[in-house]
């Protein structure tokens, strides 16, 4: 059985969708973790060993550092999908600088950051352009000062309680046809666990320091088709309807302001003017540890 040393581990976002599975391999291998959020309680990971939840707010910057002091690793997943230019870059590129400030002011050498697949400053999205812009801030203080970083860019996630193939799956049991703004983008979807398998890799495996990797998992698939599969797994497959970007775009703009938690916003339509699917040459999954990766079919497709 291999074994690990034991680390002090701040996981900021611990508390999500991926975080929670992070945090949950983390604790598996005895690792002593610290979960900030802005709410009290979080059940669901406070009862996993070795981890400990500190209610503090990671966008002050004094309450940051106080938060990093201690620590042998601090593992970065806040991020937004909908907001203003504002939000954006104070999730994707203000706090990602104030972490590198706070590391480097508490001697906290080890980071690690999960950035997003198709992250460019030239990016069609403020998404995709912010997430480059937190990289850079990144690198920058990774060259003054000692600062072990590795960026993770993982495509879109599933999983059984993701926000991605469950929207879509529940639309379907509501809607008898599916219009669908982006149909012909194409993505990479990687599972969680392989996400959060990757990110433990990272922090045991002191090679991965320095460098950036895709996480992608095995099937390139388009919106359309993703949309198919998610009504499939629930027994409500519609017909997609693809839309044109005009017509996406007010589409987009009227979910923005409906009622309830934002389904589609016109940045995300934006977003899926490029692929979301892996560079040819980069790093990914097997040079972390996965040789073979979780397909979506064989998850939510029985069969597969």
């Amino acid at each position: 059985m291999q074994t690990f040393t034991p680390q002090k581990i701040l996981v900021l976002g611990g508390s999500g969708f991926v975080g929670r599975h992070v945090c949950s391999r983390l604790s598996l291998q005895h690792h002593q973790v610290t979960v900030p959020t802005r709410r009290l309680p979080a059940r669901h990971i406070q009862m996993m060993p070795g981890v400990s939840v500190v209610q503090t707010d990671v966008h002050d910057a004094q309450q940051l550092q106080a938060l990093v002091h201690g620590h042998d690793v601090v593992i970065n997943l806040i991020a937004i999908l909908h907001g203003t230019e504002e939000e954006f870059n104070q999730a994707h590129v203000t706090l990602p600088a104030n972490l590198a400030r706070a590391c480097q002011a508490e001697h906290v050498t080890r980071l690690i950051h999960i950035s997003a697949l198709g992250a460019d400053v030239h990016g069609p999205s403020m998404y995709q352009r912010s997430k480059a812009r937190g990289e850079l801030a990144l690198l920058a203080a990774a060259a003054k000062a000692p600062l072990a970083l590795t960026l993770l860019r993982p495509s879109v996630i599933f999983g059984k309680d993701d926000q991605f193939i469950n929207l879509f799956a529940k639309l379907q049991k509501v809607f008898p046809i599916m219009p669908l703004a982006g149909a012909h983008t194409r993505f990479q979807p990687v599972w969680v666990h392989d996400v959060a398998q990757a990110i433990v890799h990272c922090v045991n495996t002191p090679s991965t320091e320095g460098h950036l990797f895709e996480l992608c998992g095995p099937d390139i698939m388009t919106l359309a088709e993703l949309v198919q599969l998610a009504g499939h797994w629930v027994g409500k497959e519609r017909a997609v309807i693809p839309l044109p970007y005009a017509i996406g775009w007010l589409q987009a703009l009227l979910m923005e302001f409906a009622p309830g938690p934002t389904l589609m916003s016109r940045d995300n339509l934006d977003s899926m003017k490029v692929n979301n699917i892996a560079s040819p040459d980069a790093l990914g999954l097997p040079a972390l540890g996965i040789a073979e990766s979780k397909s979506i079919k064989r998850l939510f497709v029985p069969g597969h």
